[in-house]
């Protein structure tokens, strides 16, 4: 197996990992709508804990879920031209747009992202509700994590598109 394989196979691994995290995310959100109907509208009663649960599972899952997103190629692209492109062409694109755009872009929201995660730490900021949730560090880290996720996940982006050109019949390693 050459070294882009491994490449490949292994951001692969990451960022399936990251879908599966996110769909546990998705489950473990459903339950807590579930739970805050509940307790609203039988028990005409309100948590504003849970309420805040349920944005920051929303966001954890939305920023996790971008690296899934990629390297299943199933982002937003404008069709018009690539897909009439031959696959060499359309690895021109992907990788010349994730090196000047989409790496430039992920690295930047990852390092002030960082500093944002880590002031919200050294504050010890939290929720300004009573009955919010504490510690909002954690929440603010899933940014920094999710663009880093992206960067990892771009790397193998770029791989796959460059062994589809090499090989449109291989098409790339299948997703797991």
């Amino acid at each position: 197996m050459s070294i882009l394989q491994q490449v490949e196979r292994q951001t692969q691994r990451l960022s399936t990992l990251t879908g599966r995290l996110s769909a546990v995310l998705l489950l473990l959100l459903l339950l807590n709508v579930f739970y805050d109907v509940i307790l609203r509208y039988l028990f005409n009663d309100v948590s504003i804990g849970m309420q805040e649960l349920e944005w920051h599972l929303y966001a954890a899952l939305f920023l996790l879920g971008i690296s899934y997103t990629l390297s299943q190629d199933g982002h937003v692209r404008v069709d018009l031209f690539y897909s009439r492109f031959s696959a060499r062409r359309q690895a021109v694109v992907d990788t010349v747009g994730t090196l000047l755009l989409l790496i430039p872009f992920a690295t930047l929201i990852s390092w002030y992202g960082i500093g944002f995660a880590l002031d919200a730490y050294q504050l010890g900021e939290g929720s300004g509700d009573p009955g919010g949730l504490p510690q909002r560090w954690i929440i603010k880290s899933i940014i920094p994590l999710s663009f880093i996720l992206v960067i990892i996940s771009s790397i193998g982006f770029m791989v796959r598109a460059w062994r589809r050109a090499e090989s449109p019949e291989e098409g790339g390693m299948a997703p797991e």
